[in-house]
């Protein structure tokens, strides 16, 4: 039986598996990853995960590819000889706002990746590292995913891949007249912007010999230079096709559209996924973590049966509303200085009406993605892939059609990231002709979700409520972020 190894390293597991043919689960191991920790990460622990994967995994059949995803907006800073320069900076952090700032400012009128720079943007973490850290800046030649790390481990080759390199891309090209780019005004040595661009389901390189541990028997195997996990996701819930909208829950949340032609909408990253797929939307701050907070916030309060025993009980006449910003937000508001909130909250309510305002915090978060990707896209979506750990509530599931409108599908897969790694890795291989027929073949649909129109159209006055309610408080919000506590 020949397998592929895929592995995921996400921000609250790397998760590693070998599947066969059919896409189904031979074996599989997961270890907490760490990456969701905290600001920065050692890139050397995601290598001692893959080493250790690989022992509880690898057997006697042969293993015909290496498909690793993972975390992005997480740079790792590497020299010229591959060695790690100091720790990666992961989402989470948003350290570099005033380097983004300053880079708007110097951006050339009608430059179209201004509007992306913030905080999270590689060139701003760059500008960054240039001062604050000046001795790993100089010896910098490539920045990459934490899955390029360890690939470039395997192969000894570094490259990243078109879909996740599209912000670093973007500032390698001209910005102005004269030729120069945003990296060439920053001084980035030249070598960071010639770090080979490969697809996705291009073999990067043969795994080398000598590797230790379990990882020797992998010599010779190909590796593919795969994309980032949200793109391995997006193909293991078949959803990379025009017409069709993603929502991945996971430690963080991100939700985006498919249309066949570029697109632009105010807050969303366009970027070009391959097989005539162009993505609009993009990673939030909140997601699946966001529960876990409420879980940990309740306490006792919490049943044991869980999330849906508690959705069961009768929830308040009047709805609380929760803004979902714990983390600051990415996609679409791009503001660190965001906070979250309840508001409403009056003496009826209790821990099933908290339950169901940050659901429905995070449903209208993905309804305002969902709305300006529609607009430029000129059309309703048909169905929304809905994957991740919060896809295993039906009571989410529900809530995210009701609030959107749009039907919603969970997929089979308990992990779609790791089946979308070998659907990469099949179609990579030449077992079928390209990412739309492999994805077309293994990715299942296990339950759909119509929305209740009655409960659709009930959520529109609290949709808007919740839409004015961001907007009024993020100036105090911006406050509350610069003060101590007393």
């Amino acid at each position: 039986m020949d397998l592929v190894l895929a592995c995921d390293l996400g921000g609250t597991n790397f998760r590693a598996a070998l599947l066969d043919r059919d896409g189904a689960v031979v074996r599989e191991a997961s270890r907490p990853s760490g990456l969701g920790a905290g600001t920065e990460a050692d890139p050397e622990h995601w290598w001692r995960l893959l080493a250790d994967g690989a022992g509880a995994l690898l057997g006697e059949e042969p293993v015909r590819a290496v498909a690793i995803c993972g975390a992005t907006r997480t740079q790792v800073f590497l020299d010229a000889a591959g060695a790690v320069l100091r720790p990666a900076i992961t989402w989470h952090d948003s350290r570099a706002e005033e380097q983004a700032e300053r880079l708007r400012g110097l951006a050339p009128p009608g430059w179209a990746e201004a509007e992306h720079l913030n905080p999270y943007h590689p060139a701003a973490r760059l500008a960054w590292l240039a001062e604050r850290a000046p001795d790993a800046f100089a010896r910098l030649a490539a920045v990459v995913d934490p899955k390029d790390f360890l690939n470039a481990r395997l192969t000894g080759r570094i490259a990243n891949d078109r879909v996740s390199a599209a912000r670093m891309r973007a500032a390698a090209m001209p910005w102005d007249a004269a030729g120069v780019s945003l990296l060439g005004a920053l001084g980035v040595p030249p070598a960071v912007a010639a770090v080979p661009v490969l697809e996705p389901t291009a073999i990067l390189g043969p795994v080398r010999p000598g590797l230790p541990g379990a990882l020797g028997r992998l010599a010779g195997v190909p590796v593919l230079a795969m994309a980032h996990d949200t793109w391995a996701t997006v193909v293991g819930m078949g959803a990379l096709r025009p017409g069709l909208a993603y929502a991945i829950s996971g430690t963080t949340e991100v939700f985006g559209a498919i249309g066949a032609k570029p697109a632009a909408a105010p807050g969303l990253l366009s970027v070009d996924w391959g097989e005539g797929a162009q993505q609009l939307g993009g990673p939030s701050q909140s997601g699946a973590d966001t529960l876990a907070w409420l879980r940990g916030a309740l306490g006792g309060a919490w049943p044991e049966g869980g999330l849906e025993a508690l959705l069961s009980t009768p929830r308040a006449a009047h709805p609380a509303l929760f803004l979902p910003f714990l983390q600051g937000e990415r996609v679409p508001f791009w503001d660190p200085s965001l906070r979250g909130a309840f508001l409403g909250l009056d003496r009826s309510h209790g821990a099933v009406d908290l339950a169901w305002a940050v659901l429905e915090g995070v449903a209208f978060l993905n309804r305002t993605v969902l709305e300006r990707a529609e607009v430029a896209l000129g059309a309703p979506v048909a169905e929304i892939r809905f994957g991740g750990g919060g896809a295993a509530s039906p009571a989410w599931a529900q809530a995210k059609a009701d609030v959107t409108g749009r039907p919603v599908a969970v997929g089979a897969a308990a992990e779609p990231g790791l089946l979308g790694g070998a659907i990469a890795a099949w179609a990579g291989l030449g077992a079928f002709d390209g990412i739309g027929a492999a994805q077309a073949a293994l990715a299942r649909v296990a339950r759909r979700h119509a929305p209740d129109l009655a409960r659709h159209a009930a959520y529109a006055p609290l949709f808007a409520a919740w839409t004015g309610a961001v907007a009024a408080t993020r100036e105090a919000g911006a406050t509350l972020a610069a003060l101590p506590a007393p």
